[in-house]
């Protein structure tokens, strides 16, 4: 049997998928053989693996970590929602139904066989398994057959450890009243507590740490500090609505109410004269003006474009449109910028068709079947000026929907089956594609921001390999986790 250990934590967001990517490095560094593993996931970022199945990306990049190829049993429910009370369900990276909460809440205990029969899919190949949990195990109403908290714990008979957000504030009454509002056996299984994200006096803390584990009678592993780096992560989400460094070039988002896959503009983030803003109303875009706008992927195509345009957003596109500015759609948002968007099975929507933002002469029908698929190609054209005809590219497909070019559109690559992709504009400065990752390829990114900088007469910068910065970022976060964290301890807790 594997050793294992999971991270749970006082809430969301409070770092529990930052913390068990670093412990996967830190192990892997150690020449262990060590896997991730979520039990049940809820995200709309989601990744294809080499056969075809869908994962959340939270797991993607802590198999990258523990340096091992993404795998669908690492993640075997995935919930994707798509709408205030509803989610597609994806279990072992197959879709297989769509469900609102109550009917799923109802549907677990028949999940639970599905949950173990992939931990113990991982055990037979690897030593090491650390388990996320989702949220918090303090959710009493939702602790009948729970899949991915003390339930899952309870299922593979594992320790946990309890983290806590000192930045969210009362991180001592988090961890208090997470511990006190389990049962008895739930509270044995805590082994320890770790605080995250900590700015300022570790000396000032320990005070109160001092208190909460005489309280709770189990050891402090750490104190982890505020630590920007550039890793995907499904919670980060949070800061990227916030967060607008100052940059020589700025790439704009449309932050669509069902946006899905934001990791997309991630690699951006690598360059220190590059910001990335996001903009959820008109408002926002009606003093944006970026030097490129990126329409993401959508998990409800249809009513995205309707709040585009109820909300005034789609004129703001337009406007930019008109002034030059250079726009990318991305799955759905490719099939936002064309000219019509079909869904004669109801797919999405009651309504049949929808007008698009036209800026792309592509006609959308959504189907039944969903295509998920990791794909590679070259690019046919030259793209916003830039002589990209010919290069390589490499990205996966995450979509519902067939579409077709019309007279004044360009395919913007083919593929290695010999299929078109995508689409371009006469005028070359609009563009959608179905390929997820379309940023990740160096060459095409490089030839892209070079163009930029040209136009606004800066200076080229240093190219950048996106492969190798992420390894230097997953690095930096283990090397955080190994100076404040007892990892000695941690693998004592998981030997037994």
């Amino acid at each position: 049997m594997s050793k294992k250990i999971m991270f749970l934590g006082t809430g969301s967001s409070v770092g529990k998928s930052l913390l068990t990517a670093a412990f996967c490095r830190v192990l892997s560094d150690k020449g262990l053989k060590v896997a991730p593993f979520k039990s049940q996931n809820m995200s709309l970022n989601s990744y294809i693996t080499a056969d075809g199945k869908e994962m959340g990306r939270a797991q993607v990049t802590q198999s990258e970590c523990a340096r091992i190829e993404p795998r669908a049993e690492m993640n075997p429910v995935l919930l994707k929602p798509n709408s205030d009370t509803g989610s597609q369900v994806i279990l072992n990276g197959v879709p297989e139904f769509n469900m609102d909460a109550r009917e799923f809440h109802a549907y677990k205990a028949q999940l639970k066989e599905v949950v173990v029969k992939a931990f113990q899919d991982l055990e037979k190949e690897f030593d090491y398994i650390i388990m996320e949990g989702a949220g918090s195990p303090a959710e009493i109403n939702l602790r009948e057959n729970d899949l991915v908290n003390m339930g899952m714990a309870e299922m593979v008979d594992s320790p946990v450890i309890l983290i806590g957000d000192i930045d969210k504030g009362g991180v001592f009454a988090s961890l208090y009243g997470t511990v006190k509002l389990l049962e008895p056996e739930e509270q044995a299984r805590i082994k320890g507590f770790i605080i995250n994200k900590f700015r300022g006096d570790v000396t000032l803390l320990e005070p109160g740490i001092d208190t909460i584990v005489e309280k709770l009678g189990i050891p402090c592993l750490g104190v982890m500090p505020y630590t920007r780096l550039v890793i995907d992560d499904e919670d980060s989400v949070t800061d990227r609505w916030t967060e607008k460094p100052e940059g020589a070039i700025t790439v704009g988002v449309v932050r669509l109410r069902h946006i899905s896959n934001f990791t997309d503009c991630t690699v951006f983030d690598m360059y220190p004269d590059i910001s990335v803003e996001y903009y959820e109303n008109q408002r926002q875009m009606a003093h944006a003006n970026p030097d490129l706008l990126v329409i993401p992927g959508s998990k409800n195509t249809i009513d995205d474009v309707k709040v585009l345009r109820d909300s005034k957003m789609e004129g703001e596109i337009l406007r930019l449109h008109k002034s030059g500015v250079p726009i990318v759609g991305i799955c759905g948002g490719y099939q936002i910028l064309g000219n019509t968007i079909e869904d004669p099975a109801g797919v999405e929507s009651n309504l049949k068709e929808i007008e698009g933002l036209g800026l792309l002469d592509i006609q959308t029908v959504l189907g039944d079947e969903k295509v998920t698929m990791r794909r590679a190609g070259e690019i046919l054209h030259d793209v916003m000026g830039i002589d990209t005809a010919s290069v390589a590219v490499e990205g996966y497909e995450i979509h519902m929907g067939t579409t077709t070019l019309g007279e004044k559109a360009k395919p913007f690559s083919r593929l290695e089956d010999g299929r078109e992709d995508g689409a371009i504009s006469e005028d070359g400065n609009v563009m959608g594609t179905y390929l997820h990752g379309i940023f990740d390829n160096d060459i095409f990114r490089e030839k892209l921001i070079r163009h930029i900088r040209e136009k606004k007469n800066l200076e080229d910068n240093t190219v950048f390999d996106y492969k190798a910065f992420k390894e230097s970022q997953y690095d930096q976060l283990a090397q955080a986790f190994v100076a404040h964290i007892d990892v000695d301890t941690l693998i004592q807790m998981m030997e037994g």
